[in-house]
């Protein structure tokens, strides 16, 4: 501590002396010594390239160029407008060959494509649709007709009435409507966060009935973890609030069918694809169930990561209202990692601008979002010294409306600064992406801007293996199961098909 604090002092008086120290035309030295220091600061400074890679990097920092002086900037138009040019993106395309190391932000609700749930399961036998009186869905499978209820006054059964359409790619479309905010002009339609926000919610609500199906759930998870792995990500810590799935005969079951089931699936796929590393759960309540939690994850410590609140932060609760039920892991001597959402708001001075101190508080493990940090100093410091990373989705924050020109994402001055950070997708079937290599290449080449370089891509990588294994290091010490962090460390730094895959990017640039 002591030789960091000389190195800082050190460094803090070369830079005032560079500063101030001549007069007339400043020496050209000391000023490329200057950027070199700035840039070891920011986010991949510090990484050492190999030569192939340095080749690589070149040709991305060309392509860079090319598509920020074209006409349209994707990352400075909204995203449902953008998706197509980032596709024809030769950047975008070489971001799909990296492995991503893992995802850390996404919920299970939102996790797998929507092309895929209306194509595939509201095709099987015994799904009824109702439209409900606020223009949006529900599904449900059953043997019977369901009878009606406050929201759904009348159940049709989805092979009758698609029998009766004339068009019935139309009519799927029509589906996904309902399911994801996409839009042909999205300023128009969601003028402000609150509309937004209602369209949102509503389309959880319409996958719900869907997703819970027993059957479906078990297809569901294999289906999102293929997604991810297609995407070379390698490993899945999701979101979600077990919601109680249910049978064809409307049997209920609880919390730890559910747990069970994604146990059960994840050992499947790792079976199947040996590459990919695992997936665990991060229970995510609108209330504070911190016992219950305690409970599942003592019961399940190789699924369960830890502990999140969720919900638009600006309608809800601050995490200091919950603290009495956030501090009782602390009172009983229990281990459970939070992983709060906190800052995903642009309202300055709330009590919920001030999740950001309280996660830290409460020695969150990630902050999720993040957006509000850069207004936050204290809790910007704390979180990098505490090796705290930003969970960052920059095409959620985009959608919802925090930011419309992502180059002005506060995300930005922390890449700059180098501070912790993990890219994610947050809710991507919703957005209408699958894996996280549009957020990659919206935080690379939008927030990133010209100063982020392949060095910037390996260390955002690496930060989310980093992250995982602390995590398993903690939990391998508190519970009397084999997590075993050095099996995990040599499976990632050991894939075979890792190396070919890296090695396969770095060939692409010739």
């Amino acid at each position: 501590m002591v030789i960091s604090i000389s190195h800082s002092v050190v460094a803090y008086v070369s830079l005032l002396w560079f500063v101030s120290g001549t007069d007339g035309v400043p020496d050209p030295t000391q000023r490329d010594l200057l950027i070199r220091q700035e840039v070891s600061r920011q986010t991949g400074g510090r990484v050492t390239l190999t030569a192939a890679e340095q080749k690589l990097d070149a040709y991305l920092h060309l392509l860079k160029e090319q598509e920020m002086s074209a006409a349209q900037f994707p990352p400075a138009i909204h995203f449902f407008k953008a998706k197509p040019l980032i596709q024809k993106s030769s950047i975008f395309k070489l971001l799909q060959k990296m492995p991503k190391g893992a995802a850390l932000h996404i919920h299970s609700s939102a996790l797998v494509s929507v092309e895929w749930l209306v194509k595939n399961v509201t095709y099987r036998p015994n799904c009824y649709i109702c439209y409900t009186w606020d223009k949006s869905v529900r599904f449900l499978f059953s043997t019977h007709q369901p009878f009606p209820r406050w929201d759904c006054f009348f159940w049709q059964l989805l092979d009758t009435l698609r029998a009766k359409t004339e068009d019935p790619v139309g009519f799927d479309n029509s589906l996904m409507q309902y399911l994801t905010l996409v839009t042909e002009d999205p300023d128009s339609e969601y003028p402000s966060q609150d509309v937004v926000w209602k369209k949102f919610e509503k389309a959880f609500l319409a996958a719900a009935g869907l997703i819970s199906h027993a059957p479906v759930l078990r297809d569901y998870i294999y289906k999102g973890l293929e997604e991810l792995h297609h995407d070379n990500v390698l490993y899945l810590e999701v979101r979600s609030g077990l919601s109680r799935a249910y049978e064809l005969d409307g049997t209920i079951h609880d919390k730890v069918w559910t747990l069970k089931t994604f146990q059960e699936v994840t050992k499947k796929f790792t079976a199947d694809h040996p590459d990919f590393l695992g997936a665990r759960i991060i229970i995510s309540v609108h209330s504070a169930a911190v016992k219950e939690a305690i409970e599942l994850q003592k019961e399940f410590p190789d699924v369960v990561a830890g502990f999140d609140l969720v919900g638009r932060e600006d309608s809800g609760r601050s995490l200091w209202y919950f603290r009495e039920a956030l501090s009782l892991p602390a009172e009983l001597s229990v281990t459970l990692p939070y992983f709060f959402h906190a800052g995903e708001t642009d309202n300055e001075g709330t009590d919920v601008d001030q999740n950001i101190l309280d996660a830290l508080l409460f020695n969150t493990t990630r902050i999720g979002h993040g957006y509000a940090l850069a207004h936050h100093p204290l809790a910007k410091e704390l979180s990098r010294n505490r090796s705290v990373a930003v969970e960052l989705c920059p095409i959620s924050n985009q959608v919802l409306k925090l930011v419309s020109d992502l180059r002005n994402h506060p995300a930005a001055m922390l890449m700059s600064e180098g501070h912790p950070m993990v890219i994610s997708s947050d809710d991507p079937s919703v957005f209408d992406t699958t894996g996280l290599s549009y957020d990659f290449y919206e935080a690379f080449v939008g927030i990133g801007g010209l100063k982020g370089n392949l060095g910037s891509l390996k260390e955002l990588a690496l930060n989310s293996i980093r992250s995982v294994l602390l995590i398993f290091i903690s939990l391998s010490l508190c519970f009397d199961v084999t997590i075993d962090v050095f099996v995990f460390f040599t499976k990632y730094w050991k894939i075979p098909s890792l190396r070919g895959r890296q090695n396969k990017l770095v060939s692409s640039s010739a």
